[in-house]
Formats: C-alpha cells, sequence, structure tokens
C-alpha cells in the first residue's frame, strides 16, 4: 500500500499523478497505469473542487493493488453532499470527473467516517503483483 500527503490545490492532482506513476511503472500494464493515474487526477480535482481539506490543508491519496488489480481511494474533509455523477452537454466546461472514473474504473464508491470522506474506485489489471503486494479484505 502507497499513501501520499498532498495539498488541496491543484498542485496536490499533479503530485499524485507522478507518485502514482513512478510507485507502479514497474508492475503494472502501460494502459492501466495511464487510466489508475487519470482516475487519481480527477479523484483528487474533485476533491479540490467540491469538498473542505483535512485537517492541515491537505489530502490523504493511497492506492494498493489487489489480485487483480488496484485500488486507489482519495480522503478529505468531506463536503455537504455525497459526489454523484453527473449528466453534462458537450458544451459543459466541466462536470465530468465521476463520469471518466466510471468509464475507467470497474467501480466506485464514497465512504465516511469521522474525518470527511474517502471516494474511491477500484480498477482491474492483469499483471502480477509482487509477493505480499496484495491486502486482505478491500473496503467498501
Amino acid at each position: 500500500m502507497w499513501c501520499l500527503v498532498v495539498p488541496h490545490h491543484a498542485e496536490g492532482a499533479r503530485r499524485a499523478r507522478h507518485r502514482l506513476a513512478a510507485s507502479l511503472s514497474d508492475v503494472m500494464p502501460a494502459m492501466t497505469l495511464a487510466d489508475a493515474v487519470a482516475v487519481a487526477a480527477e479523484l483528487v480535482g474533485n476533491s479540490v473542487r467540491h469538498a473542505s481539506p483535512l485537517p492541515g490543508g491537505v489530502v490523504r491519496v493511497a492506492w494498493r493493488l489487489l489480485s487483480g488489480g488496484i485500488e486507489i481511494r482519495v480522503t478529505d474533509g468531506g463536503a455537504p453532499t455525497s459526489p454523484v455523477e453527473r449528466q453534462v452537454g458537450s458544451e459543459s466546461p466541466d462536470g465530468r470527473g465521476l463520469a471518466i472514473v466510471s468509464a475507467l474504473a470497474d467501480g466506485w464508491g464514497v465512504d465516511r467516517d469521522g474525518l470527511g470522506q474517502c471516494v474511491w474506485a477500484r480498477m482491474t489489471t492483469t499483471t502480477a503483483h509482487p509477493p505480499g503486494a496484495e491486502l486482505a479484505g478491500a473496503p467498501g
């Protein structure tokens, strides 16, 4: 499992993309990694736009390899409403984040706890993972 704390602003998405790509480039097919990087960037971007930060003005980004896939989790201070996929027109300048996540991931959801909320996404890959990379019990 990898965990990264990034600033609650656009720079946080860039840092998450770079760290995820560097951490998994040797254990994941390039196309799956590109999709995982896009999903992480969308989740962090949504957190910055729509949610409060965690204490310290940060967002936590975590990922772990599962049997046959990866799970990406972005935790922030939460928002008054839960994230939902929006239907937007082709001319709309924004509102596609969770539609992109839905298109690239096998599933996504939201967990709430005392700190705020965690939006997670799971993706499938066919690459074998290094020993010990799999963690038991996927949340959600």
